[in-house]
């Protein structure tokens, strides 16, 4: 565990603040939140937008609230401990048997974010240049695998830079149609009080909360601070409160962009519009070619982002569980072939996009009640475990985000 001793900070000389240099210590939530806006959310809140209008905003608000405690919590762990919560697993899960199961249920869902992001990708190459759907997939597949390799080769913080820009294309992609065209400041402050409208409405907002926070995210946050803290002379207790910084900043950024998704698609796509190409043509009607344009952008950012980042988090998945370390060029040569598999094949992407969102769910429980666990225990973090109001709001945010998961499984199978 890191200690509160050292007189020097980490990028060299006296310490002069509280808190040196903190923008220096930013970027692994912005890397870790592009989960947030991967093209399964884009699908999510432009469906939610497109069929009730500003009804469901208070819903993306509440995902994202909820969506920064837990990834302050996988921060914090990886922070603290200089071990990510896939590691803590493999040391704390004796029997191997046991192991690989969790590992192989954990995987599945790797893969199935992979399906999301790729097939999110190829849709959005087919929108600006008409490529079929089989050659963007490929493309996208191949762009992530040049974001992995900068990640081999210039190490954590080259790879953030990279990510953090992408980031920074999604958000102009998404936010741009809401500059030009406001929507209606009444109809969208009505958004934010919370209410239903019917079954369908329930059933869209379980697919907003309860697939908004990503197994995957959860893993790779720890990960990815214990990367980029690793040797670190700052005290535990002053990355800790940057992290609270860099973790605020990501989910407002996240929250922001999801809100505005859904006030584009309010104020700009019919209702009964059901995928990702009609959105964009009814976008193009409505407020013309550059912002669907600008839209289609965002799409394909938050595809290579959002795939480059899985294929890490399934790479430390399997580290951490199994032991073994696979070379991430290699594993996300092997990821790609189920969603290249199903493009392909002809499968429909809208509804690829919406059963790889059903296939994350079963993955929410393992990753979130383990995070809980660790990080209110004295042993694991010492000082640094959390308060009990942060343990009990915790426990209630794992709770709904399961239960909202089970009815989401439930509402999606049940028969007609």
């Amino acid at each position: 565990m890191r200690t509160d001793a050292g007189a020097r900070s980490l990028f060299g000389g006296p310490r002069r603040t509280r808190l040196p240099r903190v923008p220096l210590l930013l970027g692994p939530a912005l890397v870790a939140g592009v989960a947030y806006l991967d093209p399964g959310n884009v699908a999510s809140n432009t469906a939610a937008g497109a069929a009730y209008g500003y009804l469901l905003v208070w819903v993306v608000v509440a995902a994202n609230v909820i969506a920064w405690l837990v990834q302050y919590l996988s921060a914090k762990l990886g922070v603290v401990t200089g071990r990510s919560l896939p590691e803590h697993l493999g040391t704390r899960i004796r029997r191997p048997w046991a192991r690989r199961a969790y590992w192989l249920q954990a995987e599945l869902v790797a893969i199935a974010t992979d399906v999301a992001e790729v097939i999110g990708g190829a849709v959005a190459l087919n929108l600006l240049f008409g490529l079929p759907l089989a050659w963007g997939g490929l493309i996208t597949g191949a762009v992530s695998l040049l974001l992995l390799a900068v990640h081999a080769r210039h190490g954590a913080r080259m790879f953030e830079v990279v990510i953090i820009a992408l980031v920074a294309v999604i958000a102009v992609g998404f936010v741009v149609g809401v500059v030009v065209a406001p929507p209606a400041p009444g109809p969208m402050a009505a958004g934010l009080v919370p209410r239903f409208n019917g079954a369908g409405s329930v059933l869209l907002a379980a697919s907003i909360l309860g697939a908004t926070v990503m197994p995957h995210a959860i893993y790779a946050h720890s990960s990815l601070t214990r990367d980029r803290f690793a040797g670190s002379t700052h005290t535990a207790a002053r990355l800790v409160r940057a992290t609270r910084w860099d973790v605020t900043i990501a989910m407002t950024i996240a929250g922001a962009v999801n809100v505005c998704i859904l006030l584009l698609a309010a104020a700009n796509v019919p209702h009964g519009t059901t995928t990702l190409n009609e959105a964009y043509d009814a976008i193009r009607a409505s407020i013309g070619p550059i912002i669907a344009t600008m839209f289609a952008v965002g799409l394909l950012a938050s595809g290579l982002a959002s795939t480059a980042v899985g294929a890490y988090a399934g790479g430390e998945i399997m580290h951490g569980l199994l032991h073994v370390r696979v070379p991430l060029i290699a594993r996300r040569l092997v990821s790609l072939v189920p969603a290249l598999a199903l493009l392909m094949l002809g499968a429909d992407p809208t509804r690829s996009l919406v059963l790889s969102q059903v296939v994350l769910s079963f993955g929410i429980p393992f990753a979130l009640v383990p995070l809980v666990a660790l990080t209110a225990r004295r042993e694991v973090l010492g000082a640094h475990r959390n308060h009990p109001v942060t343990t009990g709001l915790a426990v209630a945010a794992a709770a709904l985000l399961i239960v909202l998961n089970v009815a989401l499984l439930w509402l999606t199978f049940r028969p007609a």
